[in-house]
């Protein structure tokens, strides 16, 4: 059979299955095609142990933004969030590094509070950095090897 053989419907099922791994990239990519309008917010953390650009920005478990920007400043990871218009995070709010289930990836989640909205290029000033299980476990090893007891005594 040569290609000029090749049934009429080969061609439609072609770009149907190069549509489909386009879109599954997309979507796997965490890649915004048509980028939301919004503004971009900082924070800073002691640990943010997994967290990466692309992730969630969520409050109370709604998605508002993504994390843009991750580097380091002063010793502490400096976190960009590009937020999406129409969602207002004020000058108390509390941004946290979490985790979505046991092992699962890590989001920043903000508690809003009660202040002044801030403005594009602002710092989120109060943090909480990420819960790193293998240093709870550590810690909790040491203080079962020694028994719980403080030294002293008879």
């Amino acid at each position: 059979m040569h290609a000029s053989e090749l049934p009429a419907n080969v061609g439609p099922f072609a770009l149907l299955g190069i549509g489909a791994l386009i879109v599954l990239s997309v979507k796997l990519g965490n890649v915004e095609l048509f980028p939301r309008p919004g503004y971009t917010l900082y924070a800073n953390f002691d640990n943010i142990a997994g967290l990466k650009t692309g992730d969630n920005v969520e409050i109370a478990g709604v998605k508002v933004g993504r994390v843009t920007t991750i580097s380091l400043q002063n010793n502490r990871a400096h976190v960009g969030m590009f937020i999406w218009q129409g969602v207002d995070i004020d000058s108390e709010a509390i941004a946290s590094v979490l985790t979505s289930g046991l092992i699962g990836d890590k989001y920043v989640s903000i508690a809003l509070g009660a202040g002044e909205n801030l403005k594009d290029g602002g710092t989120i000033r109060q943090t909480q950095s990420a819960f790193v299980l293998e240093n709870a476990i550590g810690s909790f090893i040491n203080n079962a090897g020694s028994g719980g007891k403080s030294g002293g005594g008879k």
